[in-house]
């Protein structure tokens, strides 16, 4: 499995409410609903490859740009 990497986040509280009443309705944490966010939104912008294989898939989630770019 891949490092994960640690860091503190400072969250409006408005907004952390908003977070964990959301991850609550999905059934996950305030950091893995954080995660999924970002991991969806990077996708979409195409910043981040789609995942092919489920999880722990080799090159899945790994950053777009030099030799990491998506396919054609």
């Amino acid at each position: 499995m891949a490092e994960r990497k640690s860091f503190l986040l400072r969250l409006d509280p408005v907004l952390y409410r908003a977070l964990r009443r959301w991850a609550d309705d999905d059934l996950r944490s305030v950091n893995g609903q954080i995660e999924f966010l970002l991991r969806h939104e990077l996708r979409r912008a195409g910043r981040l490859r789609p995942r092919h294989g489920g999880p722990g898939a080799e090159g899945a989630g790994e950053m777009a740009g030099g030799d990491d770019a998506p396919a054609p």
